[in-house]
């Protein structure tokens, strides 16, 4: 299996792969992902994503910004794999990728959220050297706007 890294850092090339994101979203429609993808663009967001040819196996979006707690940081969103290539090294070559990006960004680190039930996340993230920090609570105005 050769694997080549592919920076994706616009919405036509994400839009693209929008069946590997129906991975972690089945439900999302085409026009919903073009609209977050139109208003998450402009705003550093950038897709990883792990190819075999012309087949996207992986992928995860990411963005950096600055917080005062933190300072600048590249946040992980979006982290999926393949069902059928999981536990090949896909994840671990998107986490790699992902913590050379922060360094060559200056950032001081990767922050991302997995869902509370997500244990097969959190058994992956602890092993990839992400902890939980703190809380990420959400208050949700309106549950027809989101994707899960």
């Amino acid at each position: 299996m050769t694997l080549q890294i592919r920076e994706l850092t616009t919405a036509e090339d994400m839009v693209a792969q929008i069946n590997t994101i129906r991975f972690l979203y089945p439900n999302i429609s085409l026009e919903k992902y073009q609209l977050f993808l139109s208003e998450m663009v402009p705003h550093n967001y950038i897709q990883i994503a792990v190819f075999e040819n012309d087949s996207c196996l992986g992928l995860t979006g990411c963005w950096s910004a600055t917080k005062l707690w933190t300072g600048k940081y590249l946040e992980i969103d979006n982290f999926v794999v393949n069902p059928e290539f999981r536990s090949r090294g896909i994840g671990k070559m998107l986490t790699d990728y992902i913590e050379k990006k922060a360094i060559e960004l200056n950032c001081s680190s990767i922050v991302l959220d997995a869902f509370t039930g997500n244990f097969g996340a959190h058994r992956f993230y602890y092993n990839q050297g992400y902890a939980p920090k703190g809380f990420h609570f959400v208050k949700i105005l309106d549950e027809k706007k989101m994707t899960v």
